[in-house]
């Protein structure tokens, strides 16, 4: 098997700090939440940091990505504004969706961010319609589309992925499998012996599996379908394997629960991406210890600055309450 090519030491150094960037935010927010000030349900990605730096590094600043429910990594590794992030959370004037959407509403279009969605698999074909657009424009731009396992079991992502292959669209289908629906694990949604990259193939779609734990795996993979869609080629299905440590909405561990074992667990936290990325880089000494320490400084420098923005923000006015709504006049 060929050697593969090392990635430059800026590139290696840029994907820890946008890993550890996204680590310490989430937190952050752990700490901040329990304070009942953060009014929306959240959903955390702590664990599945490597797969959102690795394809955002990959993408250029005009490209597309939209997410769902568990989007926070995915809105700052492509560029969301960690300021407006949080006082999305705090339901703030000055959040990004000027403090209606909450966690799971994330959106900046600036950055090419184009929205997150609760709802498993409504993005899907949101954003193959927005490739579809690319392409009728002939802009070259990609769009990445973050969802988990779970929304591979909806007939919407189905037709999506038919749809893109049909007209060759430019889209990154990202699957984070972190092997679990809310409580119910893989085993008792799909059968035994099932790999949803292999299923996905049928549809005539390039389909790849990666490490979602490693971020230059995830870079690699990605820019090669980025590049093969820029050029005409049609979609790529990326399956990347991960895990999240967290519960499955809320700030807390829930391995008590039982429908994951304390074993498993702890087998996925020894796979870290940021432990193995920073291993790896100080043994290829492409940093230091030092260094490390002042990039962890200045990421926490910036989360409080983002918290202090947020708290200080005003709230929305109350004649905003029926503003981008559908409903009667109430006069009839």
């Amino acid at each position: 098997m060929p050697k593969v090519k090392a990635l430059p030491a800026k590139l290696r150094r840029d994907l820890y700090r946008s890993m550890l960037r996204l680590r310490l935010c989430e937190e952050r927010l752990v700490e901040l939440y329990p304070e009942q000030e953060m009014r929306c349900p959240v959903h955390f990605s702590i664990g599945q940091e490597a797969t959102p730096v690795g394809v955002s590094a990959a993408l250029r600043p005009d490209d597309y990505a939209m997410s769902g429910h568990r989007s926070h990594g995915h809105y700052l590794a492509k560029g969301g504004d960690m300021n407006r992030m949080f006082a999305e959370f705090y339901g703030k004037k000055t959040g990004c969706a000027s403090g209606m959407g909450g966690s799971m509403h994330l959106i900046d279009r600036e950055a090419g961010f184009l929205g997150a969605t609760p709802i498993v698999a409504s993005t899907i074909p949101i954003g193959v319609g927005t490739a579809f657009g690319s392409k009728m424009r002939g802009d070259k731009k990609v769009t990445a589309i973050y969802f988990g396992d779970g929304a591979t079991e909806e007939g919407a992502f189905h037709e999506a992925v038919n749809f893109a292959v049909l007209k060759k669209l430019p889209v990154l289908f990202v699957c984070e499998n972190n092997l679990y629906s809310v409580y119910s694990p893989l085993s008792v949604r799909q059968p035994a012996g099932r790999v949803i990259a292999d299923h996905v193939r049928a549809y005539g779609i390039e389909s790849l599996q990666g490490d979602g734990n490693d971020p230059e795996e995830v870079y690699r993979m990605s820019m090669t379908a980025a590049t093969k869609a820029r050029r005409g080629g049609g979609p790529t299905f990326l399956e990347f394997a991960t895990y999240r440590w967290l519960e499955h909405c809320g700030a807390s561990y829930d391995n008590d629960l039982g429908y994951r074992s304390k074993a498993e667990f702890e087998r996925w936290k020894k796979k870290c991406p940021l432990l193995r990325s920073r291993k790896r880089l100080l043994k290829d000494k492409i940093v230091t210890a030092d260094n490390l320490k002042n990039i962890e400084a200045d990421i926490r420098a910036e989360v409080e600055v983002a918290v202090n923005f947020a708290q200080a923000s005003p709230f929305p006015d109350k004649s905003v309450l029926f503003k981008n709504i559908y409903a009667g006049s109430g006069d009839g």
